[in-house]
Order: C-alpha cells, then sequence, then structure tokens
C-alpha cells in the first residue's frame, strides 16, 4: 500500500486545497466541469499524485493547468510517448500535467502535477461528458464518485494495480463545491440528492431551466447522487449537431452527427403476461466489505444482510417450471447446486436455508472465476439464462470482466447491482450493457429490494426479437451508425443511437429513423421523424460522445482475447481519441509549460492525495488491523476502513502504522491488534463484544425481522400460505381468532392465501414493487382453485384485519 501524502506525524501537508465542479445538464446529457486547486506549502518542489473516480461512461475530452497568469491546454498523445514527455520535463526541471485512464477500468484516472514549485499554485480544469442513465422511476441519474475504495488485485492477475491513497472522509483535507443547472425542452418537475441540497431555482416561467447547489458543510462519506425529474420524460428526442469548422469534411469531427434517444413503449397486454420461464443464476459477492452499513443512518443494516433479504424476495417471486442457481463468491466460489435445478418446494427451501447463513466471509473480489464455471454450464433448452450480479464490486480486472460477458451475451442476459459508495461504475454499468440487460445502483438510504425486483420484472418480460434500425434520408445523405447494434430493449428505458451523417442534399431537411422488433412473436416498430437542421449551442457534445461509444466499442472488441492489443484496433482508437480529444485506455492528456524560463529546483518529492472511502464497522480481523493503519477511534466506537482482504499489506503493516503515527496523531486509546494465531472470534456474540485496548466495543444485537419478509418468508413455491400459527404472527392476530374466522366451506390454504394479500395490500402499499410479483404468483393460484365463496373469504379477512380491500384489487 503507497501511503505517501498522508497527514504524517510531521503534518507535512497534503498539496491539493479544494475542487469545485459545474454540472450542465441538458436534457440527458451531463457537461461537467471540475476545476482542482493546488498549492505546494512546502519548502521543496513537490509532484502531486491524486488518483480519482469518474463515471466510467464519462468521455473526457478538456484538460489544462493554469499557473499564476500563465494557461497550458494540455493535448492528447498516445500514452507511451505523453509519459516520456512527462518525464522528460521534470528531470529537465519543467512543470507538466499528465491526466490518464487506468490500463484496468476506465472509471479510474490519475492525475500527476509536477515540479510545482515552493510556494507555488496550480488550477487544473477537467471536462468530461456523459449521459444520464434512466431510474426505475423514471429520475435521470448523475453521479460525482466522491469515494474511490482500494481495487481488489485478482490472484496471479498481471499488471500493477492502482496504488489509492485514502483516508476516513473526515480526515480528508481538501473541500468540494458543487453547483448544477439543468435544462431541458420539457419541465423540470424536481431534483434530488442523498447529499443536502440548496432549494431549486426556476429560472424562467416554464420551469425548463434550473440551478441547484450542495449545501454548505458536505462531509467527503459518500458519492454526490443527483436525479433530475422531467415532466413527459419517455418522448423520444433527436439532436443533430454541426460538425467542427477546422475538422477535414468526411471525418468524425468533420461531419454532423445525430443522436438519438429511443423510448419504445410496449402494448400493455403482452406487459401483463410475465414469462414462466427461464433459468435465474444469482451471483453475490461475500467479499469482506460486504459487511459494511448499507448507509450511516442504518448502521444495523449491511450489505449482505440486505442482499439475503432481497434473495428471499427473489426465490419468492420466481415462476414455477423456471430454473434457479445460487452462487457467491469472495477469493473463492461456491454454488449451491451443482448446476440449476427447477423451481420446487423442496429447491427453493433448501436455497433459502443456505442463503440464510451467507456472511461475508469468503475474502477478496474474485468475480471471474464464478463467472467462467457460469458461462461454462451448458443452457437448458427454452430457459432463457438471467443472470443477477450483486457486488459493491471494487475490481482492478474490470475489462476482463465485462469482455467474458460480451463473449456470452448470446446465451444469457445480465442484471447488474452496485451496492454502496464507490462501487464501480464502470464494471456495473458495463457488465449490463454487454450482457444485455439492466444496471441499478443501490447507495445512501436507497432500499435494495425495489430496485431488484424492478430488474427481476425486466427479466421476466418476454425477451424482445430481432431488432433492426433503418433510415430513411434525403437523396445525397448517407449514414455511419457508430454505435454497437442494440441487443435490447426494455419497457420504460432510453436506447441511445449515434451516427455520422456524410454529403449534402437540397431536399427536406427531415429524416426518419424506425425500430423494428419482435415482442411475444408480435412484430412491432417505433419510428421517428427529426430534422437535420444542427441544433444550436451544444458545442462538441455530442461528436465527443459519439467518440466516446466508437472508442469504448473498438476497445473492447480489442479486449475480448485478453491477451496484448491488437496493434490495428490501437492505432484506430489512438487516431480517433487524438482527433476528437476524449481520453481512451491508448492515449493520456498532456501538457509542459514550455515557457517557465527558471528551471524549477530542488529534488522531488512525491505526495500522494488521498481519496476518501466509506468507513464501517467489521468484525474481521483484517479489518481490525487496517482500522489502527488508517481510522481514528472515536467515542470508543471501532470505526474500519472498507477494505476487502488481500487490499492491505501486513507484511508492511509495521511500516505503515509508524507512518501514519496514529497513536500520535489521532487517538488516545492504545488498539489492541488481534493476530490470526489468537483466539479471536470474528462472530462473538453481542454479550461479548469487542475489545480495543481498555473499551468494549458492543456488537449491536441482530434487528428484529421487518414483518414484511416475515410474511414472505411463509409463502409457498407455488403461491400459496398455509394456514398456522407463524401465519397468524405475522398477521399480528391470535392464531385461534384467525382459524375460527375462516369461512366454513373454503380450505385453509385459500383462507391463508387470501388474509396474506389482504395485509400486504391493506398495510403495505408503500412497498408494492417488492411483493407485487409473489402476490401475481398468490392470485395466480388462488384462481386455478377455483375456490367457492371468494367474495365472501374478502369480506371476512377485512373484518379480521381491519382493512378495506377489494377482491379485483388481489386479482381475484
Amino acid at each position: 500500500m503507497d501511503c505517501c501524502g498522508l497527514l504524517t506525524a510531521q503534518k507535512e501537508p497534503v498539496p491539493l486545497k479544494s475542487v469545485e465542479v459545474e454540472l450542465q445538464v441538458r436534457d440527458h446529457v451531463a457537461t461537467v466541469v471540475s476545476t482542482l486547486n493546488y498549492e505546494n506549502k512546502e519548502d521543496k518542489p513537490v509532484e502531486a499524485v491524486f488518483v480519482f473516480p469518474l463515471p466510467g461512461d464519462a468521455a473526457v475530452c478538456h484538460f489544462s493547468a493554469t499557473i499564476g497568469q500563465t494557461q497550458i491546454v494540455a493535448e492528447v498523445k498516445e500514452k507511451q510517448q505523453a509519459r516520456e514527455e512527462y518525464d522528460d520535463a521534470l528531470s529537465s526541471g519543467q512543470q507538466a500535467f499528465l491526466l490518464e485512464e487506468s490500463d484496468q477500468s476506465p472509471d479510474i484516472f490519475s492525475l500527476s502535477v509536477g515540479s510545482l514549485p515552493p510556494g507555488e499554485s496550480a488550477s487544473i480544469r477537467l471536462e468530461y461528458v456523459t449521459e444520464l442513465a434512466v431510474q426505475a422511476d423514471d429520475g435521470l441519474r448523475f453521479c460525482l464518485p466522491a469515494v474511490l475504495n482500494p481495487r481488489y488485485q485478482p490472484q496471479g492477475s498481471e499488471g500493477a494495480s492502482v496504488q489509492v491513497t485514502s483516508v476516513p472522509a473526515s480526515l480528508v483535507p481538501y473541500s468540494l463545491s458543487f453547483s448544477a443547472r439543468v435544462s431541458s425542452p420539457r419541465p423540470v418537475s424536481k431534483v434530488e440528492s442523498n447529499c443536502s441540497l440548496d432549494p431549486l431555482q426556476y429560472l424562467n416561467t416554464e420551469q425548463t431551466q434550473a440551478t441547484v447547489k450542495l449545501a454548505a458543510g458536505h462531509k467527503f462519506d459518500r458519492d454526490v447522487e443527483v436525479l433530475i425529474y422531467y415532466k413527459d420524460a419517455h418522448q423520444p428526442t433527436a439532436v443533430v449537431e454541426a460538425g467542427q469548422a477546422s475538422a477535414k469534411p468526411g471525418s468524425l469531427m468533420g461531419d454532423p452527427v445525430v443522436m438519438l434517444s429511443l423510448y419504445p413503449e410496449f402494448p400493455q397486454t403482452v406487459m401483463s403476461s410475465l414469462a414462466s420461464c427461464g433459468e435465474f443464476v444469482f451471483l453475490l459477492d461475500r467479499s469482506g466489505s460486504m459487511d459494511c452499513p448499507m448507509n450511516d443512518s442504518k448502521r444495523d443494516q449491511t450489505r449482505i444482510g440486505s442482499a439475503r433479504d432481497t434473495l428471499l424476495l427473489l426465490l419468492k417471486s420466481l415462476p414455477m417450471g423456471c430454473y434457479f442457481n445460487i452462487y457467491s463468491f469472495g477469493s473463492e466460489y461456491e454454488h449451491i447446486f451443482p448446476a440449476s435445478v427447477e423451481y420446487s418446494e423442496k429447491t427453493m427451501e433448501e436455497a433459502l436455508k443456505k442463503v440464510e447463513k451467507m456472511d461475508a466471509d469468503l475474502g477478496g473480489t474474485e468475480i471471474l472465476e464464478p463467472l467462467k464455471h457460469i458461462h461454462s454450464q451448458p443452457c437448458i433448452p427454452n430457459q432463457p439464462r438471467q443472470l443477477f450480479v450483486f457486488t459493491d464490486g471494487e475490481v482492478c480486472n474490470t475489462k476482463e470482466v465485462i469482455s467474458l460477458v460480451k463473449k456470452n451475451s448470446g446465451s444469457h442476459r445480465c442484471f447488474s447491482f452496485g451496492i454502496g459508495e464507490g462501487a464501480s461504475s464502470a464494471l456495473i454499468n458495463g457488465l449490463a450493457k454487454e450482457g444485455g440487460g439492466h444496471a441499478q445502483f443501490i447507495t445512501g438510504a436507497d432500499r435494495m429490494q425495489p430496485k431488484v425486483m424492478q430488474s427481476l420484472r425486466f427479466a421476466l418480460q418476454p425477451a424482445v426479437e430481432d431488432i433492426s434500425v433503418t433510415w430513411d434520408l434525403p437523396k445525397g445523405i448517407s449514414v455511419t451508425v457508430l454505435s454497437p447494434p442494440i441487443t435490447a430493449i426494455f419497457q420504460g428505458q432510453r436506447s441511445l443511437v449515434y451516427a455520422q451523417l456524410s454529403g449534402q442534399s437540397s431536399e427536406a431537411a427531415e429524416g426518419c429513423v424506425t425500430v423494428k422488433y419482435s415482442l411475444a412473436g408480435h412484430p412491432s416498430q417505433n419510428q421517428l421523424h427529426f430534422s437535420l437542421t444542427p441544433a444550436q449551442d451544444t458545442g462538441l457534445t455530442v461528436h465527443r460522445l459519439a467518440a466516446r461509444t466508437l472508442i469504448r466499442s473498438l476497445e473492447t472488441e480489442n479486449n475480448e482475447d485478453g491477451g496484448e492489443p491488437d496493434e490495428g484496433v490501437k492505432k484506430k482508437v489512438v487516431e480517433l481519441s487524438v482527433q476528437s480529444g476524449v481520453s481512451s485506455a491508448f492515449t493520456s492528456f498532456i501538457a509542459v509549460n514550455k515557457d517557465n524560463s527558471d528551471a524549477v529546483e530542488g529534488p522531488l518529492v512525491r505526495r500522494g492525495v488521498p481519496t476518501p472511502m466509506y468507513t464501517w464497522c467489521g468484525t474481521s480481523n483484517q479489518a481490525l488491523m487496517m482500522a489502527t493503519a488508517c481510522c481514528p477511534i472515536q467515542s470508543n466506537v471501532l470505526q474500519m476502513c472498507c477494505a476487502e482482504v488481500g487490499d492491505f499489506d501486513y507484511s508492511n503493516a509495521a511500516e505503515d502504522l509508524e507512518d501514519f503515527s496514529v497513536g500520535a496523531a489521532y487517538c488516545d486509546d492504545e488498539v489492541e491488534i488481534y493476530h490470526d494465531n489468537e483466539d479471536y472470534s470474528p462472530n462473538a456474540s453481542s454479550d461479548e463484544g469487542i475489545s480495543v485496548g481498555a473499551a468494549q466495543v458492543a456488537v449491536p444485537k441482530q434487528p428484529p425481522r421487518d414483518p414484511l419478509l416475515q410474511l414472505v418468508s411463509l409463502q409457498k413455491a407455488s403461491g400459496c400460505w398455509l394456514l398456522d400459527p407463524a401465519l397468524a404472527a405475522a398477521l399480528g392476530k391470535p392464531s385461534e381468532e384467525v382459524e375460527n374466522t375462516k369461512p366454513s366451506a373454503v380450505n385453509q390454504e385459500v383462507w391463508a392465501t387470501i388474509l396474506a394479500l389482504i395485509w400486504l395490500r391493506g398495510f403495505k402499499m408503500d412497498a408494492q414493487e417488492e411483493w407485487e410479483l409473489l402476490a401475481m404468483k398468490a392470485a395466480s393460484w388462488l384462481r386455478a382453485q377455483n375456490a367457492p365463496c371468494v367474495t365472501e373469504c374478502v369480506e371476512a379477512g377485512n373484518a379480521l384485519l381491519g382493512c378495506n380491500v377489494q377482491g379485483d384489487a388481489l386479482g381475484l
């Protein structure tokens, strides 16, 4: 672990002083300008190295540095050439700046600020553009990743992992200011965030423009997530952007580019019929960091605990006749069944018993091997494979993982879930994009269950097949599609297409695009007519996003074999990256201040700038070790860093502890470190607690089970409930009263199932997304029973539970 640059016992300063972020959102595209202000307060020149996260699909398109009155704008160059120029500049005493994307993951960047003389300040301006993802509730999600957790380096993998210097959020020595301006053809209905915002300010009476700012006092304990809601969000749009006047006609930057945003709407009749087949494979992260709390306000709910509850809902909601299996992974992987099994009461109960015992106890984050094993299993005829991946995933081999999913995309769909702050957007979005599925992020106070159940609904939708996109353009204009072919379409989800338009036409300046597909055997199509007149004021945003899309496609293709990069593809990516000014895996931004005539003198000191990370209360002895290295002990509560096993270099622990000088700088209490050979139980009961110096830290007791989950856990695989004391307890009624109020002509299972459905509708409508699928299964079971006196049952059930639910609302 590289510990340079942290506050040492000598209180040496870290050069980054503040970060200012301006967000400009136009409809569903965001332009982000970040300004990083550095100051060297030391008496010798420093090189500051800052490793930080960006959204995985961002197109970094501008990088400049201002020193005193001099501004230097960086150029995009081939990565090795840029590194050599940077090193040459430093060795000759010049100031230089280097920005490069990590070789392993496109959502990590490293910024090197070289030869900053004593007392000198530098301001770095970084600009990127990105598309905003559509959420289940139609909100557009922007995430400013503030948290970068250490990335797990898989065993035996090659290539140096990114060296991240992380500290608890409370110790981050720089400040953040954040403001956003939103504009759209449609009114902005609201803007929400996981952080405190100042009130939304509308800039016009139509409410199509608004500004918002982060409230003062923001702590670096989370990513900044902003959700933007428009009225009438599901409108297909097309934006044509004129080419760059200075670029060569016929080139990507010289020709106009169109961005199509398509929202296919499916017939309600098709949407209400959910598939009753499929092979559902659930892959759950059980690495050490899954023991973190879901958020600071509910510290008793861990990520692994929430994942267990979610698996309960998923297993109860699966249709009879499907197949399923559950894998879990850490440094190694396990599976509940040797191969996927048919869903039945027996297999569901067996799986649930094993899920209840699952803990965050498997070590690191080796996700590649279980994925290889899943894809090596033969597919089951007429049971399309649906893969659900749950991870707080920080892995170094992101590109390798995504390319494996892409290689197998013909045989499965992949739905991915990023859990907690700092989950890799490149990994989560990449899995879903290449796997033809859907990605969800669960952060802050989000509940995991509704988001996962939304994805199960998508998985149960009939698969959209035979997708084609055809263009009808005036004579003389040709089109080159830059996006990969659309492989998945979901109800209410946006599909984006970028295309280059070449040539001239004297005819009407309108084009038309038609998307055709087959849904549950029914041919369907959506059409969009659009003006070819270029939009005003978009700059080169659309061109840069189109270039980024093409670059990512080429990089993914190139990565499929996992070997050395293909020189032809690399050359194409470098040319495209240099031409468009958009970063790539093979290029970097380099800026050298050639004007500073006085060479910077003195030995150059390298200072790592720490990145905030999420702090948590864990129980493993590795976490205890980590806690002593970089977390303060406050109020006798042990705060621990979110570290995977394998993230921390124990061999250098003593030196690291000395460097940090925690005891002197932060702690009054001496921390007792448990070694592997000592008698220490990570799962000690709550009565024992964990000993930290003289203090006993109480381990919280398990919270009582949520009443909804209690009721759901009693449902049978077929969809019915049994009339027994456990059901009465879940309904909050005495067992005798529940049995005695049953209409005499009705059997016990029908009565029990109607009561459960009434209770869900009467008391848990706020969680309808979570139980809707299992309620549909229950209603389907009831209809198949052809039971008499259903109306009488519903009336008796309402009277017993004090509800007023109508029979048709229950689907009966």
